[in-house]
C-alpha cells in the first residue's frame, strides 16, 4: 500500500488518521454519554479529563489530515460517479472537517469560559493548553449549546456518509467503499482485466 494517497486509492497515512479518527470519536461518544450519568467523584473528573486530550487529538488529528491532504491529494472520483455525487461527497468531507474541527474548539471553549483552572485542561498529561476565555456564563452557555448541537450535526453527516459508502458497494458495486478499506486490493490496471 502507498503511503501517499494515488489516482486509485488513499495511501497509508490517509487511512490511519481516517480509522483512527473514526475509532477516536466513537470512543467520544460512549465516554461522553457514560461520563453524564456518573455521580461527581473522581472517576468522573477522569472520564472528563479522559474525554478532553481525546477531544484534543481529534482536533489534532484533523489539522494533520488537512495537511496531509493538501500534501498528498485525493483519489480522482470512481470511474462512472455522476459529476453531482462527486459535488455532495466533497461537500459532506468540507462539512466533516469543519465539525471535526469546530467540536473539540468548542469543548475547549466550554471549559475555559466554566472557569476551570487552565492546569485541568493538558494533553495526556504532557502539556497544559491555555484558556480561550475568561469565566463567562453566557459563553459558557453557547459554547455548551455548541458542543451539542454539533455531535448531533456529526451524527447526521457520518450516517448519510456511511450508508452513501455501502450504496456504492452493494448496489452500485464500484470501489469507493473498497480504496478506503487498509486490506483491500487495488483496482486491477486495464491491462490486466481480461478482454480488455
Amino acid at each position: 500500500m502507498p503511503i501517499k494517497n494515488d489516482a486509485d486509492r488513499w495511501g497509508f497515512v490517509s487511512l490511519g488518521i481516517h480509522w483512527l479518527t473514526v475509532a477516536m470519536v466513537l470512543g467520544l461518544v460512549l465516554v461522553g454519554f457514560i461520563m453524564q450519568e456518573l455521580p461527581n467523584s473522581s472517576t468522573k473528573s477522569e472520564l472528563y479529563s479522559l474525554h478532553k486530550t481525546f477531544g484534543l487529538t481529534v482536533l489534532g488529528l484533523t489539522v494533520l489530515r488537512l495537511l496531509w491532504r493538501l500534501f498528498a491529494g485525493a483519489p480522482a472520483p470512481v470511474a462512472g460517479t455522476p459529476r453531482w455525487q462527486s459535488a455532495i461527497a466533497s461537500a459532506t468531507h468540507g462539512v466533516l472537517y469543519l465539525i471535526l474541527l469546530a467540536m473539540p474548539l468548542s469543548g475547549w471553549l466550554f471549559h475555559s469560559a466554566s472557569g476551570f483552572p487552565p492546569r485541568n485542561l493538558s494533553w495526556f498529561g504532557l502539556f497544559k493548553l491555555p484558556s480561550l476565555s475568561d469565566r463567562d456564563p453566557a459563553l459558557r452557555d453557547f459554547a455548551l449549546a455548541a458542543h451539542e448541537w454539533l455531535f448531533i450535526a456529526l451524527a447526521v453527516i457520518v450516517t448519510v456518509h456511511a450508508l452513501a459508502a455501502l450504496k456504492h458497494h452493494y448496489v452500485d458495486r464500484d470501489r469507493t467503499l473498497a480504496r478506503m478499506l487498509p486490506l483491500a486490493k487495488p483496482a486491477p490496471k486495464p491491462e490486466d482485466t481480461p478482454g480488455a
